[in-house]
């Protein structure tokens, strides 16, 4: 158990509902990191029913050290992500308040799109869905993470 003290990066994951079952697999990875005490994360799914849903998503969006852009052909076609999401992502990215990770997870045209700069996991930023161990792909992109969430709390 980690100390209550101790600060943990906040992490809001960005996904189109098309892709959920990729998310949550990719939760899996990250539930070390959980346990360790380093990180919270946040997602639409934890809305409750009686929220404001776009008022909550962006409250939440705006408290997350680090934002991870699930990419897809899905969610580069949300008008939702594109003008709520991935504006305020990339705001924050431009005033250093925070990390912005695109994780690519399908092949889609994305190297011309405003997250495009960013270094994106995983490694050569090889969509999830083209390795053909699942697992060594979401591991890589867990460890990517980690080293982000250690370089933040370092600070």
């Amino acid at each position: 158990m980690s100390d209550s003290s101790t600060k943990k990066v906040q992490i809001f994951t960005s996904y189109a509902h098309e892709d959920e079952e990729l998310k949550n697999e990719m939760d899996k990875y990250l539930k070390v990191l959980k346990r360790s005490g380093k990180i919270d994360t946040w997602n639409d799914r934890a809305l409750i029913a009686g929220q404001e849903w776009n008022d909550s998503i962006m409250d939440e969006l705006r408290k997350a050290n680090v934002i991870l852009l699930l990419i897809s052909v899905d969610f580069n076609a949300s008008d939702f992500i594109w003008d709520k999401e991935l504006a305020e992502s990339m705001r924050r990215h431009e005033e250093g308040s925070a990390y912005v990770v695109p994780i690519i997870l399908r092949n889609c045209k994305w190297t011309s799109l405003p997250y495009a700069k960013l270094q994106a996991l995983p490694r050569n930023a090889r969509p999830i869905l083209d390795y053909p161990d699942r697992d060594a792909a979401f591991t890589e992109v867990a460890d990517g993470i980690e080293r982000l969430v250690d370089h933040i709390l370092a600070k």
